[in-house]
């Protein structure tokens, strides 16, 4: 069925509004003219049952069926006794003509009754139940043929008017489908290079609008991807090149120079180019599964056990400071917050003189986990770069051999929104001061 139907929406739409309307307009024609022949059948059985109720009360007022001829100046209707009585149907040539009627006998009068298809019918009998009377009317001729006019006029009204609405839905939806041509168009011309072309916009308010406007947006989210990720696989093949680069030299080195180096010294300074490279790898891992929208976890989970675990775990000495305010509850990833937690430790002692402070507390329905060190802070223009992925301020990367990869704070702000709350520079008044949102659960 569907191969037989035609592929064009236009045409489609099109037959489907033109059979639709010939349905419709038919059964309304229908329902029309059989209105119009039952009102005038109603009209013609009204008058002509008072023709008979007439005959039928001069019979029951005494006048003889032989006077009601002459009383009467139309004809039309029959007059006899009761039906078993035996009133000749066919009066023969033995009656005598009175008037309109003919008399046989003294009570039997038979009165010629018009005949055809457009008559109506009708009979009434006498009080006395000696008599009946049958009387015909015919149907107004004009109203039959206005009748008839009606029925040709809607025979040859109904397929036009339904070939008119299928040209109208046809035309109808060609003008909304010309703009869905053109987003089509430009859709097909757009390529992965290519994605800052935007489809066109049309300014009819209507649904072929909004897909417009929904196209763009996803064209925009998609360019936005993938700038960010040819941003970073660049950034990710500059970060992994300077630790292969290192030890590809040392390797060529003690090939070339077997007698000349300190081969203990060389093997360490090669597992720590291997240990950088394998915690880079991880952390690119790991963001992409984030940036995959891969769900967190929704375990119940105490962030003071997060926040106790973490610093006993580190080693003694490290000048990190607790304070637990507050025992806030979050829905979460353990592991994925204890990262983040981490991550921001790690940077703060990468900066601080001599003390780090983890503060913990809840406020307006959210944990709020901060960090702070007493290091040289982050300067207000920079508050937004530094959650950039490869992003290491100038003293971070003077200290190209403990600055990190720039992705511990990258990967901390992406779990926080993995997990609904949001990670931001706050205000200090010495150092940087780190704070973690997450709604409560």
């Amino acid at each position: 069925m569907a191969r037989l139907l035609p592929r064009s929406t236009r045409w489609r739409v099109a037959l489907f509004a033109a059979l639709a309307a010939a349905l419709v307009l038919g059964l309304g024609s229908y329902w029309f003219v059989q209105a119009l022949r039952s009102d005038l059948e109603s009209s013609a059985n009204q008058l002509a049952s008072e023709k008979a109720r007439a005959v039928a009360g001069l019979l029951d007022a005494g006048v003889k069926p032989v006077d009601v001829a002459r009383q009467l100046d139309y004809a039309g209707y029959r007059i006899g006794p009761d039906k078993s009585s035996g009133c000749p149907d066919d009066p023969g040539n033995t009656g005598t003509t009175v008037g309109q009627a003919v008399v046989y006998g003294p009570d039997c009068v038979l009165g010629w009754p018009f005949g055809g298809a457009d008559t109506v019918l009708s009979q009434s009998g006498t009080l006395d139940g000696k008599h009946f009377v049958q009387a015909t009317v015919p149907i107004d001729p004009v109203g039959l043929e206005t009748v008839a006019t009606a029925e040709r006029i809607l025979w040859g009204g109904v397929p036009a008017a339904a070939l008119l609405v299928g040209g109208v839905a046809w035309f109808a939806v060609r003008r909304s489908l010309r703009a869905v041509g053109a987003i089509r168009a430009e859709v097909d011309g757009v390529r992965a290079g290519d994605l800052g072309r935007r489809v066109p916009v049309p300014d009819s308010g209507d649904e072929i609008t909004e897909l417009a406007v929904t196209m763009n947006a996803m064209l925009a989210r998609l360019d936005r991807s993938v700038r960010r990720q040819s941003q970073f696989t660049a950034d990710a093949s500059h970060e992994l090149r300077t630790p292969l680069a290192s030890l590809r030299t040392q390797l060529e080195v003690q090939l070339a120079h077997p007698d000349r180096l300190d081969w203990r010294r060389s093997c360490e300074n090669a597992v720590l180019d291997v240990t950088r490279m394998e915690t880079l790898a991880g952390d690119l891992l790991l963001l992409s599964k984030l940036d995959a929208d891969q769900p967190a976890g929704h375990d119940r989970v105490a962030l003071a056990d997060v926040v106790t675990e973490h610093v006993a775990a580190r080693v003694p000495g490290d000048g990190i400071e607790v304070s637990i305010e507050a025992a806030p509850v979050v829905r979460g990833h353990a592991g994925r917050l204890e990262r983040v937690l981490r991550n921001l430790v790690d940077n703060a002692e990468r900066h601080a003189k001599s003390r780090v402070l983890i503060t913990l507390t809840a406020l307006d329905g959210e944990g709020v986990l901060t960090v702070e060190d007493d290091g040289p802070g982050i300067p207000a223009e920079e508050r937004e770069r530094v959650f950039d992925r490869f992003v290491r301020l100038d003293d971070d990367r003077a200290r190209e051999d403990d600055g990190g990869s720039g992705l511990g704070l990258a990967i901390a702000a992406e779990i926080a929104r993995a997990h609904g709350g949001t990670l931001r520079v706050a205000e200090s008044a010495a150092g940087a001061r780190l704070e973690l949102r997450l709604p409560l659960a």
